[in-house]
């Protein structure tokens, strides 16, 4: 009974199959997670210091 569910059970997506999916359809400016990162981190910095200076 057993083969039988498995038979008739879907296949599992993989991610590397969904991830490869998604990078074929995405449109748009590609950024690297990387640069947000830095990028947030930077908007962070200058935030602290702009109150520690301007309070």
């Amino acid at each position: 009974m057993s083969t039988r569910r498995r038979r008739g059970a879907p296949l599992p997506a993989s991610a590397a199959g969904l991830l490869r999916f998604f990078e074929e359809e995405a449109k748009g400016v590609k950024i690297r997670p990387e640069l947000i990162l830095i990028l947030a981190g930077l908007l962070i910095a200058v935030t602290i210091v702009m109150n520690k200076l301007f309070p």
